[in-house]
């Protein structure tokens, strides 16, 4: 069992820049790989990037490729999504979630196990 609580969102100006944090329970964090997903309000939930637990391995989807940085540090069981140059269609409720596969491309909500609560990220123009 893996809990998940995301945090760092919040209200920023477009052109601006945000980092979230996602606190992981338990001491199988390191062999989770971790993705971040969005939701924007009438829309679906949709993948923003990926880090593999084997060989560290990054995805990103091309909405935000150049602009987001993914990373992870398992002595902290915390995974991170730098955001940079935000931009209004960045709005969303952000979501962390594990996935016990090691490796891997995987964009899909139902390829992860445990998610996260989110956290809000608005971006004004």
């Amino acid at each position: 069992q893996v809990h998940l609580v995301e945090s760092g969102g919040g209200l920023v100006q477009a052109g601006g820049s945000l980092r979230l944090s996602c606190a992981a329970s338990g001491r199988t964090f390191s062999s989770y790989s971790m993705g971040w997903f969005r939701q924007a309000p009438g829309k679906e939930r949709e993948f923003v990037s990926r880090i593999t637990s084997r060989e560290y391995t990054t995805y990103y989807a091309d909405s935000v490729k150049g602009r987001f940085t993914i990373s992870r540090d398992n002595a902290k069981n915390t995974v991170y999504l730098q955001m940079n140059t935000l931009k209004p269609e960045d709005t969303a409720v952000y979501y962390c979630a594990a996935d016990r596969a090691m490796s891997g491309k995987a964009t899909l909500t139902l390829s992860y196990d445990y998610w996260g609560q989110g956290t809000q990220v608005t971006v004004s123009s």
